[in-house]
C-alpha cells in the first residue's frame, strides 16, 4: 500500500507542526528559567544592599563620638542612606544603581574623615564596622556580577534569532544591567 502524495505532504507537516512546537516550547522555558535567574540574583544583590543600609547608622553613630562637629559628612551619609534605602522600593535598577553610588561615595567621604580623628581609627567598634561593611561590599560585587551574568544570558537569549519571536510573544523584556556608578568604579582611597 503506497501513500497518496497529499497524505505525505499531511505528515511531513505535521511532524513539522510538532517540531516547532517542540522547540517554542523548549524555548519558552529556557526563557523563563533564565528571567528566574534574573530575578533570583537580583534577590541576593538586595539582601546584600539591605545589610549594608543596616551597617551605616552603627558608622555614623561611631563617628558621631569622635567626630561630632563634622556634620555635614555625618548628614550626607544619612541622607544618601535614606536615598538608598527609598530606591529600593524603585522596580529601576539604573535608579538603584545611582542611589547606592551615592551611598558609596558618602561612605567614601566617611572613611577619610576618619583620618583626622586618630582615637576613631583605633576605635574597636569603628574597625569592626569598617570591616563588616568592606565584607559587605565584596559581597555586594560579587552579587553584581552574578546578576550582570544572569542579565547577560536571558538578554543573549531574548535577542537570537529566532528565540526573539518566542521571548516577545511571552512578554520577557531585557532587563537592566547593575552598574558600578563613577563613585564606585574608582577605588577610595583611605588611608590608616
Amino acid at each position: 500500500m503506497s501513500l497518496s502524495p497529499l497524505v505525505i505532504a499531511i505528515i511531513v507537516i505535521a511532524v513539522i507542526a510538532v517540531l516547532v512546537l517542540f522547540w517554542a516550547v523548549r524555548t519558552f522555558n529556557v526563557l523563563i528559567r533564565q528571567r528566574n535567574q534574573v530575578r533570583a540574583s537580583w534577590a541576593q544583590i538586595d539582601v546584600q544592599l539591605k545589610r549594608r543600609h543596616d551597617l551605616v547608622p552603627n558608622l555614623v553613630e561611631t563617628v558621631k563620638g569622635y567626630a561630632g562637629h563634622e556634620r555635614a559628612t555625618l548628614d550626607a551619609v544619612v541622607a544618601a542612606r535614606a536615598g538608598a534605602m527609598a530606591a529600593g522600593a524603585s522596580p529601576s535598577v539604573e535608579q538603584r544603581s545611582a542611589a547606592e553610588g551615592m551611598l558609596t561615595q558618602s561612605l567614601g567621604r566617611l572613611f577619610a574623615l576618619a583620618e583626622a580623628y586618630p582615637d576613631l581609627k583605633a576605635n574597636q567598634n569603628f574597625l569592626h564596622l569598617q570591616s563588616e561593611l568592606a565584607n559587605t561590599e565584596d559581597k555586594i560585587a560579587y552579587a553584581r556580577q552574578f546578576y550582570n551574568t544572569a542579565v547577560q544570558t536571558l538578554d543573549n537569549t531574548a535577542h537570537s534569532f529566532p528565540s526573539m519571536f518566542v521571548a516577545s510573544i511571552a512578554g520577557i523584556r531585557p532587563a537592566g544591567y547593575f552598574q558600578a556608578s563613577g563613585a564606585e568604579q574608582a577605588p577610595v582611597q583611605v588611608r590608616f
